[in-house]
């Protein structure tokens, strides 16, 4: 059991260490220039154990969103089956971001450079936006689940979709340096969540 839990943890270690370098490059001299050859030799690996992690470059940039979906997900689905849907979804996106704001100052560095280098090249931003819209399938599903409804419904979409826009304006608002600091992020999502459930959820009762 040991043994497995070593290499569990050697296997996570070469991936965050991939990721960061990738992230680096990115950084200093560009997504298109970078290649995976030059990820790999940054970590002392080859590229075949590159590929292991990681489908392409594009995979590594993208990787701590699709980490953050996951975790995004896991909360969603632990809330009061009771709480309106976006309530339950504004508590999931808290409950990732307290994580974040709690966890390693090294986590916490990474989720920002990762954002600011996906929002600065286009290539990626465009990369994000595709995959945006399978984890909003994925978010739409554990809410028709929740609410005993059909996929197809409007509601999980229209809830979803609302989710989204306030993150993302959440996101794009959070000052000139809201990008480096995590605390006036996470100060932005809950002004813009708040707003939201203001206008959305009193009532909900009423309108089920």
């Amino acid at each position: 059991m040991d043994r497995i839990g070593l290499r569990e943890r050697k296997k996570q270690k070469t991936r965050l260490a991939l990721v960061d370098a990738a992230l680096d490059l990115f950084a200093t001299q560009g997504y298109e220039s970078t290649t995976v050859d030059q990820i790999a030799a940054a970590v002392d690996v080859s590229p075949r154990t590159f590929f292991r992690y990681f489908a392409t470059k594009e995979d590594v940039a993208l990787s701590l969103p699709l980490d953050g979906l996951e975790v995004l997900l896991t909360e969603l689905a632990a809330r009061p089956a009771q709480e309106p849907p976006f309530t339950a979804l504004g508590h999931a996106l808290r409950a990732m971001v307290t994580m974040l704001e709690e966890g390693d100052l090294a986590d916490r560095t990474r989720f920002l450079k990762a954002h600011e280098v996906i929002e600065g090249t286009p290539a990626l931003f465009a990369g994000s936006m595709r995959r945006m819209m399978d984890n909003e399938r994925r978010l739409v599903a554990e809410i028709a689940r929740r609410e005993g409804a059909d996929p197809g419904d409007l509601l999980p979409h229209f809830v979803v979709a609302l989710f989204t826009t306030v993150t993302r304006v959440g996101f794009e608002h959070c000052g000139p340096d809201g990008l480096h600091d995590l605390t006036a992020l996470a100060e932005r999502l809950e002004s813009a969540l708040a707003l939201a459930e203001r206008s959305l959820c009193p009532g909900w009762d009423r309108a089920r």
